[in-house]
């Protein structure tokens, strides 16, 4: 006979207890446990319905290849690793209004996709989709849509169309009315979640969810949702910002953190090619305090704009502000060159910035942002041919950085002739002159800033 369970569960981070407790102890989060209750049917370990478990060789198991279902989105494709696995299970991520519906929509519309694709919504109804549909020229006679929130109700239109790709948009708003929790708690979010996963691989379908974020930018509800499905898409971006990047922060079929950049324009999500030549569109050359550096996304290089802007502060404590990089980063940069470098920035207020609104979480541009700080400390120009890579220790060396090849082609594809990069790399480079680029050594610093502005 089932039992009955009482249980309390964070709505934030996803831990259970016994008992109610004001604060989670898993979060520090303030009244966020809520009461489930759920069935427990007990049965016997290690068997299965039809017989006994057992475990088989590696050498035995089938190397089958796998089945991609590759998109007209080139960027897309690039993000998955080559396009959607056959079977799998995708969570999108993403503010309101960033454009996860949108390119969801846009995949429907895929001339290469040849099964029929059925597209669930608990937010809007079939009349809304179709006009963003006709507002983005998608016109495909494959597109099944249902507006349902009661997954027992999705279910039977699933077995009846058996779908090649099934859209769920979004997790938050399907749930399960044998399950006594609300639509979008934990429980309801998991349940569900381990259903689309027991579908998809059962009838090899392509599963994509569409997750809503919190004010942290996290996916709302467990992190075990982020564990259950195969690869996790965060859009990053702002509403106002015309520029979208696709990020794949897991990808059991193919490389982490690889990016795809589109242009949010009124016909949808329309595709960067050129990137690096895209960010330094708007580049002034003319004006201290802008350098260009490179950074690398998974496997692409991209070019990008590191703006400081140093002025005298009006305040006891200066202010130092960083857009797009790691403050702490920045203020650990900023007290290696006022020590180690002789820049007199005490006294002055520092803001940084990557032009474009992009984000950077690895340090190869470190050099970059102590380079334009100096340009904008002394109102002198860096040649604006020049690109600055490399990271800074709290000594003042500049230590090497991967992937340094691919930084320096990207760099002569574009046009630039120089490139400071650091000495490690720049000793492990065996033919020098073979590059388009001319390629120079920094071991620390102080011989960054004499390299860049000849100064002492």
């Amino acid at each position: 006979m089932a039992k009955i369970i009482h249980s309390y569960v964070c709505s934030e981070c996803g831990y259970e207890t016994q008992k109610w407790m004001g604060r989670c102890p898993g979060c520090n989060s303030w009244n966020t446990l809520t009461e489930e209750i759920r069935t427990n049917g007990k049965t016997v370990p290690g068997l299965k319905e039809g017989g006994t478990v057992h475990a088989v060789k590696l050498s035995e198991v089938p190397a089958d290849n796998e089945i991609r279902y590759i998109t007209h989105i080139s960027e897309l494709n690039r993000v998955l690793g080559g396009g959607f696995v056959k079977g799998s299970l995708v969570l999108i991520g993403g503010d309101p209004g960033i454009g996860k519906s949108t390119l969801l929509l846009q995949i429907c519309g895929s001339p290469l996709i040849k099964g029929p694709v059925l597209y669930v919504s608990g937010e809007e109804s079939a009349a809304q989709i179709k006009l963003r549909a006709d507002r983005l020229n998608v016109s495909n006679d494959g597109i099944l849509l249902l507006a349902e929130t009661d997954f027992n109700a999705v279910l039977p239109v699933i077995e009846k169309t058996d779908p090649q790709i099934l859209i769920i948009d979004s997790i938050q708003t399907m749930y399960n009315p044998e399950m006594g929790s609300a639509p979008g708690s934990v429980s309801q979010v998991r349940d569900i979640t381990a259903r689309l996963m027991d579908i998809g691989k059962k009838k090899e379908m392509t599963v994509l969810i569409v997750g809503h974020v919190t004010k942290e930018g996290a996916i709302a509800g467990p992190r075990v949702l982020e564990h259950m499905v195969d690869t996790v898409l965060y859009f990053e971006g702002e509403r106002h910002m015309q520029y979208r990047i696709l990020r794949a922060v897991k990808n059991r079929f193919g490389s982490t953190y690889e990016i795809g950049i589109f242009e949010m324009t009124d016909k949808g999500l329309t595709e960067v090619e050129n990137a690096s030549a895209t960010m330094l569109s708007g580049r002034d050359p003319d004006k201290p305090g802008s350098v260009v550096t490179s950074a690398l996304e998974g496997t692409r290089p991209l070019l990008l704009e590191i703006q400081a802007l140093v002025s005298k502060s009006f305040y006891p404590v200066p202010r130092r502000m960083a857009t797009g990089l790691d403050d702490n980063r920045v203020n650990m940069l900023l007290a290696v060159a006022e020590k180690l470098a002789g820049l007199p920035l005490m006294q002055d207020d520092v803001y940084v910035n990557i032009a474009g609104g992009f984000k950077i979480g690895e340090p190869a541009c470190d050099t970059a942002v102590i380079a334009a700080i100096t340009s904008s400390l002394y109102n002198k120009c860096i040649p604006s041919d020049t690109v600055v890579m490399g990271e800074v220790g709290l000594t003042g060396e500049v230590r090497a950085i991967s992937g340094i090849e691919k930084r320096i082609g990207e760099c002569a594809r574009i046009g630039f002739k120089r490139c400071l990069i650091p000495k490690s790399n720049f000793d492990l480079i065996e033919n020098k002159n073979a590059w388009k680029i001319k390629l120079e050594s920094v071991p620390d610093v102080r011989t960054l800033i004499r390299l860049l502005f000849q100064s002492k």
